[in-house]
């Protein structure tokens, strides 16, 4: 008996009471259940337990803490760097933790920790109301938050962990406890933006906020006119009305409806726009960039839920796509750095490799830096360089250009990166992307888990290790 096989047959044997569903290399329907969103991560646990509560989720905490065997998390199964997964340990599957409970007098949603984005999103749309997510509905709410959340509506409503109320969690003990503001309040300071260092969370309570009808969408300028569009953009958004979000991106004109055909894979630079304040005024938000630059190929800008924009990226990023990342904060653009954009961006290696600029201003600069783990509340964007791709035979590729994009701008950055974007990069990336924080985060490590047994993440050493 292999060591794998010893393994399976000690968590179906030990882990009494159990509710969900086991699936090891033996089972039928093992190759789709362990795939991940990122094609290019390829591992075999030995053991995926999908938990069907809470209960469920403390019991294979439980066994892997007593067994020392190497656990990884799951939600959405999005994590770039493939820390979702692991090879030859357990993959606890958090996708069957469902539960979304709206209280539109409160303004506030209880989301299972399994939930999507997009599964959120149309439960709070139908209210009209809405917290701060990402870009693309099929991300797991539970990665997301954990690391931050950047999104359409960070100007506006701050970042994910800024609406976050309350947490339960399942710690390293098995312990089932809930962090909040008044209860656990290290825990709660901790898991808003230290990732799954701390625990599992099976249930998050949000608050909400009233998003109706948003005029968003891209507008697209040829990939020519990319540095003076950029330099346009760094100096206009940060002063832009707050209701204004719109990230900088260069990417390569889907082709596919609504799309024209004249432009279906023509590479360009653009801003993805989402003004959540009243419709009529967002023309006039919008106006003093789209004066400062020609004419764009492109203004596809209209009224729409915010569902649809948060949901509008998921067809060019299906599950299944080859990926490599790269990061940074970014606190100035200078002309510098705006020549070296331009030139990469203009080199995308693939139609789906993209560069975004997330911004990180607004009501996410209302929370001071030592206020939550995420430490970089003075950076005006988070950049981050993806190659995408169908196809393996292009993964070095796509590889490459990120990496010597990353390695030519990161001179101007602020030193750390989101952690949500990173691949396994090391220790000392981590401890820069958490700055000032990370002493406070490794010392709550060692009180919450201090063994060590959730680092399949960016990781956090406990205090003494």
């Amino acid at each position: 008996m292999t060591a794998t096989d010893a393994l399976t047959h000690s968590a179906r044997r030990e882990i009494s009471g159990f509710a969900g569903r086991f699936t090891s290399p033996e089972d039928q329907g093992y190759e789709e259940a362990r795939a991940v969103y990122n094609a290019m991560i390829d591992r075999r646990p030995a053991l995926i337990a999908t938990a069907a509560d809470a209960e469920d989720v403390a019991r294979v905490v439980d066994f892997a803490a007593k067994k020392e065997v190497l656990l990884a998390v799951r939600g959405g199964a999005h994590n770039g760097a493939g820390l979702g997964t692991v090879d030859d340990g357990v993959v606890l599957d958090l996708s069957a933790l469902k539960s979304i409970e709206v209280d539109p007098g409160s303004h506030t949603v209880r989301v299972g920790g399994g939930c999507t984005w997009g599964e959120v999103d149309a439960a709070t749309g139908a209210y009209g109301l809405a917290t701060p997510s990402g870009i693309i509905s099929t991300t797991g709410v539970g990665g997301l938050t954990l690391g931050g959340g950047l999104g359409h509506l960070t100007r506006k409503c701050g970042l994910t962990i800024d609406n976050l109320l309350e947490a339960e969690v399942v710690l390293a003990s098995g312990e089932r406890v809930r962090a909040s503001a008044t209860e656990n309040p290290d825990l709660f300071w901790a898991i808003r933006g230290g990732g799954g260092n701390f625990g599992v969370v099976t249930s998050f309570l949000f608050r909400l906020h009233e998003v109706g009808t948003i005029v968003g969408g891209p507008t697209f300028w040829a990939i020519e006119e990319s540095a003076e569009v950029l330099r346009a953009y760094r100096d206009f958004l940060p002063g832009a009305p707050r209701e204004l979000n719109g990230f900088f991106a260069f990417a390569s004109v889907p082709p596919a409806p609504p799309f024209p055909d004249e432009l279906h894979l023509r590479k360009v630079c653009g801003i993805v726009w989402c003004y959540s304040g009243a419709p009529e005024q967002a023309a006039e938000a919008m106006a003093p960039l789209l004066e400062a630059v020609p004419e764009p190929l492109l203004h596809g800008v209209q009224e729409m839920p915010l569902p649809a924009l948060q949901g509008a990226f998921d067809p060019v990023y299906p599950a299944g796509d080859q990926w490599y990342w790269r990061a940074d904060f970014v606190k100035e653009i200078p002309d510098a750095a705006v020549e070296a954009h331009a030139h990469f961006g203009a080199q995308m290696p693939t139609w789906k490799s993209t560069m975004h600029l997330y911004p990180i201003d607004g009501a996410a600069h209302d929370v001071g830096p030592t206020d939550t783990a995420f430490a970089y509340r003075d950076a005006l964007w988070g950049s981050v360089f993806a190659g995408v791709d169908s196809d393996p035979a292009n993964a070095e590729k796509i590889r490459r250009w990120c990496v010597d994009y990353f390695e030519a701008l990161h001179p101007y950055s602020a030193g750390g990166a989101y952690v949500n974007m990173m691949m396994d990069e090391g220790q000392e990336r981590v401890r820069a992307s958490y700055g000032a924080n990370y002493e406070r985060l490794s010392q709550v490590k060692a009180i919450y888990d201090p063994t060590n047994l959730f680092r399949v993440n960016q990781n956090i050493i406990p205090t003494g290790s």
